[in-house]
């Protein structure tokens, strides 16, 4: 099994994390539910892994197109269901870039790329979620 973590209960709400890339991270509830909000809450995490596969997809792609781009970043919005277990149900997820020479058509081809063939959280996500993906330009 090429992926392997160990996640370790520290009391209360509270877990630490590890990843095959060595880094750890903390998760824990808020307040509203008994935790002390003293790390990523699991299903924000979730959409922190989207926004992250795809953005490194994007920027792989940006260096390989050798395209001229002085920033970009990703939004998430999402909306879970009301009933348990509650997952996302809609999902839109907002591709900003920014710099004065953007190459729109093929920052477009890079997102489509990353959307429909790179990114394998968004295959995930596509089949539990409505996922809407926009494009935004700004120079």
């Amino acid at each position: 099994m090429a992926n392997h973590i160990t996640t370790k209960w520290l009391g209360n709400m509270k877990f630490e994390s590890n990843n095959p890339s060595g880094h750890n991270l903390f998760i824990d509830a808020g307040p509203e539910n008994d935790g002390n909000g003293e790390g990523y809450r699991p299903k924000a995490l979730m959409l922190s892994a989207l926004a992250g596969c795809s953005g490194i997809d994007v920027g792989s792609l940006i260096k390989k197109m050798k395209l001229e781009v002085d920033d970009f970043n990703i939004e998430i919005a999402a909306e879970l269901t009301e009933e348990h277990p509650k997952y996302y149900h809609k999902v839109t997820m907002d591709f900003h870039f920014y710099g004065a020479a953007l190459n729109e058509k093929k920052l477009q081809k890079a997102v489509d790329l990353s959307v429909e063939k790179y990114c394998g959280v968004m295959a995930m996500f596509q089949k539990f979620a409505d996922v809407q993906v926009n494009t935004f330009f700004n120079k």
